[in-house]
């Protein structure tokens, strides 16, 4: 049975029969695989990273200056322990500045791993532990590059200047550096109080690193817990936010590539599905010669086995090649280069194909079991009716299995399950709904070609056949539009919704008495400086309720929220773009801390539950401060204004220590006038929102791009269904158009009308795949981003116009053999 088995399984795949499994299995593999061979490496990167390049065993981290305290116990119980000081600040050469990542560390840094420097912007350098001798700095080559300095030029870091000693190459805690905008500058913790730049305001990260024996480790973390106040946590080798972005990354790759499956597996259904009708006198002949329902059935499943075995081998080898060009579109997110892959995506791959072939293949290949020998001499007997549940529900299981799993969350996976059934069921109306509203015109009084005559009577007799093509085809064209069209326009539209002249430099770090100087510095220049007073104050109770970042257990940004400080202003009228949404403004007589009043963001406010009415209690240098909110206020984040989550009414907080903050328009070309005015200012730091913005596209752009690749995937399925789908009425097509032949009908005339029938599909699939991006387009624009979003209208043209091309085309290499064959022998045949 087996010899027999590679025989069929040969002879098959010589006549190219099985070409269309092989395809969308290999599709299927390759584009699950390719998610998964990324993903791997980057974990990879995350544990060495955690387990190998923390410069500890064990870090606390605080944005306050850590107790005695944990030093003491730390080296009683016998670690060793290092401190590091980290903050962002401006870096001046001669006239030019840009902004650093300061860290101050001392020299017992890092307590694992090591350093390592060159005099050269480029090699591996030399391995050292330690800090930079007393005076002297190490910079990160990129800093370097920018400031037009190196090994043995000066810096001025705040109030002192430093001897530039030496490039920073590498240091252990560094890690993946996602959206890093600042190069990184190094210099010893005994110069930093000389800079001057530790003050009020500032955005300071203290780091308290320990490392030792396992046990001892272990010990110093329980005993650390139960005491780690406000604005404390001890930190993983990898920021959380970083592993959160990643997995939210995995996930999304994982269940969009699910579509790729989801096609994929259509493609299969329909492959085994012809492929069974075209073998049934062969079964039924086997059947005479004494073979069993059974043995037949073993007889193609070892043979669908075998094929699906090689077919997910060569799957899984093209998601290993592709997902190569994963890493060289986001290769400038990651500082060095990643681990090698695990062999753990191609065993997935490998269960991906098999539970394929279960889900999909088998329910039908189990039908040859009842088939009848009679089926030899009587040909109307074809295969046993199927029941609906058994032919499907196996491979709908599978599909909602695989979904769960790469959610890795019940209640996500469950989630996108529904939404998966909702929107695959009203895309399929919609389509059905066209072709009957292309069938009406038909019908209608119109003079029309007779190749599109016949094409919409084909079109119309095969309604469902042809609404799932058009379906299939759809999603693919929908998700790259998405991914390229709608995305420009709304990244356009979001550059568009800023004002021409908006600030485009922050200023941060201003102390009181340093205001008035710097309006009077700036003056001359002709920028119009905006400064605005700000209190750091940590949230602690929403009325009677103690707040913590368990409150919010399935929400990131509430725990992020609750855990860090919000910066605090005050002002007696409303900001410039600023809207109530609900509530009034302060009252002329709230003023003082007896009458305190609240503004809140509506955004913050649904975060965390805060309403109208609601107290709010705030430790402000370790002073409770408490106010009641009386609006909600709606921020106009696009102005690039000065925005504070927070206003209080004047007189609340007046009297906290504050520090201000400044914006200004800088024109194009005037950056080196700049330097002269924060010469006197050591110790600002100047943040150029054009850099972020520039990474940030930058960042979009390269995850874009992947994304794109991975709905290509789609989009190749799509069109493998609609070949199947036109290859599995091969048989019937073929008997038609032979006859249309033999009554007289060119060749020209039947391929016009083959076209014709296939633009409509593609037309149709283009259609809708335009209207779906373009209101995808609105609700992303008007949820996410805010914005009025202008329809791009050109879509709808381009897209019909993609779709019959690519119909077109892959319809005439699939029913070329319709128009050759002779019609008296197809006639003969049937």
């Amino acid at each position: 049975m087996n010899k027999l088995s590679f025989l069929l399984l040969y002879r098959d795949a010589r006549s190219g029969e099985l070409r269309l499994l092989v395809l969308a299995l290999v599709l299927a593999v390759a584009a699950m695989t390719a998610v998964g061979f990324f993903s791997d490496r980057v974990r990879q990167a995350l544990v060495v990273e955690a387990n190998q390049l923390l410069g500890a065993d064990l870090v606390l981290a605080s944005d306050h200056d850590l107790a005695p305290e944990f030093e003491a116990q730390a080296r009683e119980i016998g670690l060793q322990s290092a401190h590091t000081v980290s903050f962002p600040s401006m870096v001046m050469a001669g006239t030019g500045f840009r902004l650093a990542d300061v860290k101050a560390v001392d020299a017992l840094y890092p307590l694992r791993g090591q350093l390592r420097i060159s005099s050269s912007p480029e090699g591996a350098g030399d391995a050292v532990r330690g800090a930079p001798e007393p005076g002297s700095v190490w910079i990160e080559p990129r800093l370097g590059a920018e400031l037009g300095v190196g090994p043995g030029a000066q810096l001025q870091l705040g109030k002192l200047p430093l001897r530039v000693a030496a490039y920073l190459n590498f240091e252990p805690d560094r890690g993946v550096n996602f959206l890093g905008v600042a190069p990184r500058l190094m210099l010893n913790l005994a110069d930093l109080e000389a800079t001057g730049l530790v003050q009020n305001g500032a955005r300071v990260r203290y780091r308290l690193l320990v490392a030792g024996e396992s046990r001892a480790v272990e010990k110093f973390s329980q005993w650390l817990l139960p005491r780690l106040g406000r604005g404390e946590k001890l930190e993983e080798g990898t920021r959380q936010e970083v592993r959160s972005a990643l997995e939210r990354a995995r996930r999304f790759l994982g269940l969009a590539s699910l579509l790729t499956v989801m096609l994929a597996a259509t493609a299969m259904a329909i492959a085994v599905n012809r492929h069974i009708q075209r073998h049934l006198d062969g079964c039924a002949l086997l059947r005479c010669l004494g073979a069993s329902g059974g043995e037949v059935l073993r007889l193609y499943c070892s043979q669908f086995l075998i094929l699906g075995l090689a077919a997910t081998l060569v799957g899984v080898a093209l998601g290993f090649v592709t997902h190569y060009a994963f890493y060289q579109l986001l290769a400038g997110l990651f500082p060095s280069a990643l681990p090698a892959p695990g062999g753990m995506p191609a065993l997935q791959g490998l269960v991906l194909g098999l539970l394929l072939l279960l889900g999909f293949a088998l329910p039908p290949l189990l039908r040859l079991y009842r088939i009848s020998p009679l089926r030899v001499i009587r040909r109307d007997l074809g295969l046993p009716p199927p029941s609906l549940l058994a032919a499907y529900g196996l491979g709908l299981l599978v599909f909602a299995g695989l979904i769960f799993w790469m959610a890795d969350d019940p209640r996500l996976g469950g989630s996108v399950v529904v939404a998966f059934g909702l929107a695959l069921v009203l895309f399929l109306f919609v389509a059905r709904g066209l072709v009957w509203g292309i069938a009406w015109l038909r019908h209608q009084n119109i003079d029309q070609p007779f190749g599109w005559r016949y094409g919409l009577a084909s079109l119309e007799r095969h309604a469902w056949a042809s609404s799932l093509q058009i379906l299939a085809l759809a999603l693919g064209f929908m998700a790259l539009l998405l991914l390229t069209v709608i995305r420009s326009e709304l990244l356009a539209a979001w550059e568009r919704s800023v004002p021409a002249d908006a600030p485009n430099r922050f200023i941060i770090n201003i102390q009181p008495e340093q205001r008035q100087r710097l309006l009077e510095q700036m003056r001359p220049t002709g920028w119009k400086l905006e400064l605005a007073p700000m209190v750091r104050g940590r949230l602690t109770k929403i009325g009677e309720r103690a707040v913590s970042p368990a409150d919010y257990p399935e929400d990131e940004r509430a725990q992020s929220l609750v855990e860090r400080e919000f910066n605090l202003s005050w002002r007696a009228d409303l900001p410039p773009g600023n809207r109530l949404e609900a509530g009034r403004w302060f009252a002329a007589t709230a003023t003082g801390p007896a009458a305190a009043e609240a503004s809140v963001e509506a955004g913050l406010a649904r975060t965390l539950g805060i309403e109208l009415g609601d107290e709010l209690t705030f430790s402000i240098a370790g002073q409770p401060v408490t106010a009641r909110v009386t609006s909600l206020r709606k921020l106009d984040w696009d102005s690039m204004r000065i925005n504070f989550f927070v206003l209080m009414s004047p007189g609340v907080i007046d009297a906290m220590p504050a520090s201000y903050l400044g914006n200004f328009y800088l024109p194009p070309g005037e950056a080196p006038k700049l330097g002269p005015v924060l010469q006197n200012f050591p110790n600002l730091t100047v943040i150029d929102v054009e850099a972020v913005l520039a990474q940030l596209k930058s960042v979009i752009g390269q995850t874009s791009s992947v994304v794109q690749l991975v709905f290509l995937f789609t989009l190749g399925a799509g069109l493998l269904v609609l070949h199947g789908a036109m290859i599995s009425v091969f048989d019937e097509r073929r008997l038609s158009l032979s006859i249309m032949r033999a009554l007289g009908a060119s060749r020209s005339q039947l391929r016009a009308a083959l076209q014709g029938e296939l633009a409509a599909i593609g037309a149709l699939a283009g259609l809708l795949a335009a209207v779906g991006a373009l209101l995808a387009g609105q609700v992303l624009a008007w949820r996410l981003f805010d914005l009025a979003l202008t329809p791009a209208w050109w879509v709808l043209p381009l897209s019909v116009f993609a779709g019959v091309l690519l119909t077109v085309g892959i319809g005439r290499f699939s029913l070329a053999k319709l128009l050759s064959a002779r019609p008296l022998e197809i006639i003969r045949s049937a």
